[in-house]
Protein backbone atom coordinates (compact mmCIF):
# COMPACT_ATOMS: atom_id res chain seq x y z
CA UNK A 1 0.00 0.00 0.00
CA UNK A 2 1.40 3.39 -1.02
CA UNK A 3 1.45 6.36 1.34
CA UNK A 4 0.61 8.82 -1.43
CA UNK A 5 -1.61 10.49 -2.29
CA UNK A 6 -2.00 11.86 1.22
CA UNK A 7 -5.32 13.34 0.12
CA UNK A 8 -6.91 10.72 -2.09
CA UNK A 9 -10.32 12.23 -2.77
CA UNK A 10 -12.84 14.84 -1.70
CA UNK A 11 -16.55 14.05 -1.79
CA UNK A 12 -19.32 16.64 -1.83
CA UNK A 13 -21.94 15.56 0.69
CA UNK A 14 -24.75 16.55 -1.61
CA UNK A 15 -27.49 15.40 0.76
CA UNK A 16 -26.39 18.11 3.22
CA UNK A 17 -26.36 20.98 0.73
CA UNK A 18 -29.18 23.40 1.62
CA UNK A 19 -29.77 24.58 -1.96
CA UNK A 20 -28.06 24.19 -5.31
CA UNK A 21 -29.59 27.50 -6.38
CA UNK A 22 -27.42 29.56 -4.01
CA UNK A 23 -23.73 30.46 -4.09
CA UNK A 24 -21.37 28.61 -4.14
CA UNK A 25 -23.47 25.55 -4.94
CA UNK A 26 -24.96 27.18 -8.04
CA UNK A 27 -21.54 27.39 -9.71
CA UNK A 28 -21.76 24.73 -12.47
CA UNK A 29 -18.55 23.02 -11.38
CA UNK A 30 -19.81 22.73 -7.81
CA UNK A 31 -23.38 21.93 -8.80
CA UNK A 32 -22.23 18.89 -10.74
CA UNK A 33 -19.54 17.83 -8.26
CA UNK A 34 -19.79 14.32 -6.87
CA UNK A 35 -16.17 13.65 -5.94
CA UNK A 36 -12.69 14.59 -7.04
CA UNK A 37 -9.81 12.10 -6.98
CA UNK A 38 -6.24 13.33 -6.76
CA UNK A 39 -3.01 12.23 -8.41
CA UNK A 40 -0.35 10.94 -6.05
CA UNK A 41 2.05 13.63 -7.32
CA UNK A 42 0.38 16.65 -8.96
CA UNK A 43 -3.24 17.58 -9.64
CA UNK A 44 -4.18 20.78 -11.48
CA UNK A 45 -7.50 22.61 -11.39
CA UNK A 46 -8.03 24.97 -14.32
CA UNK A 47 -10.81 27.15 -15.63
CA UNK A 48 -11.80 30.60 -16.77
CA UNK A 49 -12.21 33.44 -14.28
CA UNK A 50 -15.42 32.83 -12.38
CA UNK A 51 -15.47 29.09 -13.05
CA UNK A 52 -15.10 28.27 -9.34
CA UNK A 53 -11.44 27.26 -9.48
CA UNK A 54 -10.31 29.32 -6.48
CA UNK A 55 -13.56 28.59 -4.62
CA UNK A 56 -12.91 24.87 -4.93
CA UNK A 57 -9.20 24.96 -4.04
CA UNK A 58 -9.96 27.17 -1.02
CA UNK A 59 -12.65 24.74 0.15
CA UNK A 60 -10.23 21.80 -0.16
CA UNK A 61 -7.63 23.70 1.89
CA UNK A 62 -10.10 24.78 4.58
CA UNK A 63 -11.47 21.24 4.86
CA UNK A 64 -7.93 20.15 5.77
CA UNK A 65 -7.62 22.75 8.53
CA UNK A 66 -5.75 25.56 6.77
CA UNK A 67 -6.78 29.16 7.39
CA UNK A 68 -8.41 31.26 4.68
CA UNK A 69 -5.25 33.34 4.30
CA UNK A 70 -3.00 30.33 3.74
CA UNK A 71 0.31 29.40 5.33
CA UNK A 72 1.21 26.27 7.28
CA UNK A 73 -1.39 24.15 9.01
CA UNK A 74 -0.47 26.04 12.22
CA UNK A 75 -0.88 29.49 10.65
CA UNK A 76 -4.24 30.45 12.08
CA UNK A 77 -5.07 34.13 11.63
CA UNK A 78 -7.68 36.04 9.64
CA UNK A 79 -7.72 39.55 8.18
CA UNK A 80 -11.11 38.87 6.59
CA UNK A 81 -13.84 36.25 6.62
CA UNK A 82 -15.10 35.70 3.10
CA UNK A 83 -14.80 31.97 2.51
CA UNK A 84 -17.72 30.41 0.68
CA UNK A 85 -18.60 27.75 3.27
CA UNK A 86 -18.23 24.99 0.68
CA UNK A 87 -15.56 23.31 2.82
CA UNK A 88 -18.17 22.40 5.43
CA UNK A 89 -19.81 20.05 2.93
CA UNK A 90 -16.67 18.22 1.80
CA UNK A 91 -15.61 14.83 3.14
CA UNK A 92 -11.95 13.93 2.76
CA UNK A 93 -10.60 10.48 1.95
CA UNK A 94 -7.02 10.38 3.22
CA UNK A 95 -4.06 8.03 3.14
CA UNK A 96 -3.15 5.87 6.11
CA UNK A 97 -0.03 8.04 6.43
CA UNK A 98 -0.05 11.74 7.21
CA UNK A 99 2.32 14.15 5.48
CA UNK A 100 4.98 15.69 7.69
CA UNK A 101 4.74 19.12 6.04
CA UNK A 102 1.80 21.27 4.94
CA UNK A 103 1.43 24.59 3.13
CA UNK A 104 -1.44 26.47 1.48
CA UNK A 105 -0.25 29.26 -0.78
CA UNK A 106 -2.65 31.75 -2.31
CA UNK A 107 -1.18 34.61 -4.29
CA UNK A 108 -3.73 37.21 -3.17
CA UNK A 109 -2.98 36.86 0.55
CA UNK A 110 0.67 35.80 0.60
CA UNK A 111 1.71 39.30 1.72
CA UNK A 112 -0.42 38.89 4.87
CA UNK A 113 1.01 35.42 5.50
CA UNK A 114 4.57 36.72 5.04
CA UNK A 115 3.86 39.47 7.59
CA UNK A 116 2.50 36.90 10.04
CA UNK A 117 5.49 34.60 9.57
CA UNK A 118 7.94 37.44 10.17
CA UNK A 119 6.02 38.56 13.26
CA UNK A 120 6.44 35.07 14.75
CA UNK A 121 10.16 35.81 14.91
CA UNK A 122 11.88 38.82 16.51
CA UNK A 123 14.14 39.57 13.57
CA UNK A 124 16.05 42.21 15.52
CA UNK A 125 17.58 39.41 17.59
CA UNK A 126 20.48 37.61 15.84
CA UNK A 127 19.44 34.13 16.96
CA UNK A 128 15.84 34.67 15.83
CA UNK A 129 17.05 36.07 12.52
CA UNK A 130 19.28 33.02 12.10
CA UNK A 131 16.29 30.73 12.66
CA UNK A 132 14.23 32.67 10.13
CA UNK A 133 16.97 32.50 7.49
CA UNK A 134 17.29 28.76 8.09
CA UNK A 135 13.55 28.42 7.47
CA UNK A 136 13.11 30.72 4.47
CA UNK A 137 16.56 31.30 2.99
CA UNK A 138 16.24 35.12 3.19
CA UNK A 139 16.44 37.71 5.98
CA UNK A 140 13.00 39.14 5.17
CA UNK A 141 10.28 38.06 2.77
CA UNK A 142 9.16 41.69 2.52
CA UNK A 143 12.60 42.79 1.32
CA UNK A 144 12.21 40.48 -1.66
CA UNK A 145 9.92 40.92 -4.62
CA UNK A 146 6.69 38.92 -4.54
CA UNK A 147 8.20 36.39 -6.94
CA UNK A 148 11.48 36.13 -5.05
CA UNK A 149 9.70 35.55 -1.75
CA UNK A 150 7.62 32.77 -3.30
CA UNK A 151 10.70 31.07 -4.76
CA UNK A 152 12.38 31.39 -1.33
CA UNK A 153 9.37 29.67 0.20
CA UNK A 154 9.32 26.95 -2.44
CA UNK A 155 13.03 26.15 -2.29
CA UNK A 156 13.65 26.57 1.44
CA UNK A 157 10.52 26.43 3.59
CA UNK A 158 8.94 23.39 1.94
CA UNK A 159 10.93 20.40 3.14
CA UNK A 160 9.33 17.43 1.39
CA UNK A 161 6.94 14.64 2.34
CA UNK A 162 4.36 17.37 2.26
CA UNK A 163 0.86 18.18 1.12
CA UNK A 164 0.99 21.50 -0.71
CA UNK A 165 -1.99 23.42 -2.05
CA UNK A 166 -1.36 26.40 -4.34
CA UNK A 167 -3.86 28.92 -5.70
CA UNK A 168 -2.52 30.68 -8.82
CA UNK A 169 1.17 30.70 -7.77
CA UNK A 170 2.17 32.00 -11.22
CA UNK A 171 0.69 35.42 -10.35
CA UNK A 172 4.03 36.36 -8.78
CA UNK A 173 6.32 34.64 -11.26
CA UNK A 174 7.94 35.56 -14.56
CA UNK A 175 8.08 32.80 -17.20
CA UNK A 176 11.66 31.92 -16.22
CA UNK A 177 10.67 31.77 -12.55
CA UNK A 178 7.73 29.54 -13.48
CA UNK A 179 10.25 27.16 -15.02
CA UNK A 180 12.27 27.32 -11.79
CA UNK A 181 9.08 26.62 -9.81
CA UNK A 182 8.35 23.64 -12.04
CA UNK A 183 11.80 22.26 -11.26
CA UNK A 184 11.30 22.79 -7.51
CA UNK A 185 7.91 21.09 -7.62
CA UNK A 186 9.52 18.11 -9.32
CA UNK A 187 12.24 17.96 -6.66
CA UNK A 188 9.62 18.04 -3.88
CA UNK A 189 7.56 15.33 -5.60
CA UNK A 190 10.71 13.20 -5.61
CA UNK A 191 10.79 13.79 -1.85
CA UNK A 192 7.34 12.20 -1.50
CA UNK A 193 5.25 15.37 -1.72
CA UNK A 194 1.80 15.88 -3.22
CA UNK A 195 0.59 19.09 -4.91
CA UNK A 196 -2.91 20.34 -5.70
CA UNK A 197 -2.66 23.51 -7.80
CA UNK A 198 -5.18 25.92 -9.29
CA UNK A 199 -3.45 27.73 -12.14
CA UNK A 200 -3.67 29.62 -15.44
CA UNK A 201 -0.04 28.86 -16.34
CA UNK A 202 0.59 26.71 -19.43
CA UNK A 203 4.14 26.27 -18.15
CA UNK A 204 3.14 24.76 -14.81
CA UNK A 205 0.42 22.69 -16.47
CA UNK A 206 3.07 20.91 -18.52
CA UNK A 207 4.16 18.88 -15.46
CA UNK A 208 4.31 15.32 -16.84
CA UNK A 209 1.71 12.78 -15.79
CA UNK A 210 -0.41 15.21 -13.77
CA UNK A 211 -4.19 15.02 -13.56
CA UNK A 212 -5.83 18.16 -14.97
CA UNK A 213 -9.43 19.01 -14.08
CA UNK A 214 -11.18 21.56 -16.27
CA UNK A 215 -13.97 23.63 -14.67
CA UNK A 216 -16.49 25.30 -16.97
CA UNK A 217 -20.21 25.89 -17.52
CA UNK A 218 -20.67 22.17 -18.08
CA UNK A 219 -19.15 21.13 -14.76
CA UNK A 220 -15.85 19.33 -14.14
CA UNK A 221 -14.02 17.01 -16.50
CA UNK A 222 -10.54 15.58 -16.74
CA UNK A 223 -8.57 16.78 -19.77
CA UNK A 224 -5.17 16.31 -21.35
CA UNK A 225 -2.61 19.11 -21.34
CA UNK A 226 -3.00 19.70 -25.07
CA UNK A 227 -6.78 20.04 -24.63
CA UNK A 228 -6.57 22.93 -22.17
CA UNK A 229 -7.45 26.41 -23.38
CA UNK A 230 -4.19 27.60 -21.79
CA UNK A 231 -2.13 25.41 -24.13
CA UNK A 232 -4.28 25.97 -27.23
CA UNK A 233 -4.50 29.77 -26.95
CA UNK A 234 -0.85 30.25 -25.96
CA UNK A 235 0.47 27.99 -28.72
CA UNK A 236 -1.74 29.61 -31.37
CA UNK A 237 -0.79 33.13 -30.29
CA UNK A 238 2.96 32.45 -30.21
CA UNK A 239 2.83 30.70 -33.58
CA UNK A 240 0.71 33.42 -35.20
CA UNK A 241 1.27 36.49 -33.05
CA UNK A 242 1.43 39.03 -35.90
CA UNK A 243 -1.83 37.81 -37.39
CA UNK A 244 -3.46 37.65 -33.96
CA UNK A 245 -2.33 41.16 -33.05
CA UNK A 246 -3.72 42.43 -36.33
CA UNK A 247 -7.12 40.89 -35.54
CA UNK A 248 -7.14 42.02 -31.91
CA UNK A 249 -6.15 45.59 -32.73
CA UNK A 250 -8.45 46.20 -35.66
CA UNK A 251 -10.81 49.09 -35.10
Amino acid sequence: MEAKPYLKEVILQRELVPSFNEYPFNIPAVKSLQSLKFHHDVTFIVGENGSGKSTLIEAIALSLGFSTEGGTINTQFHTHQNSSGLYQYLRNIKSYRKPSDYFFLRAESFYNVATYMEDVYDLDKPKELEKFVAQYGVESLHKCSHGESFIALLTNKLRGRGLYIFDEPEAALSPSRQLAALSSISALVNQNSQFIIATHSPILLAYPGAIIYQLDENGIRQVKYEETEHYIVTKHFLSNYKEMLGILMEE
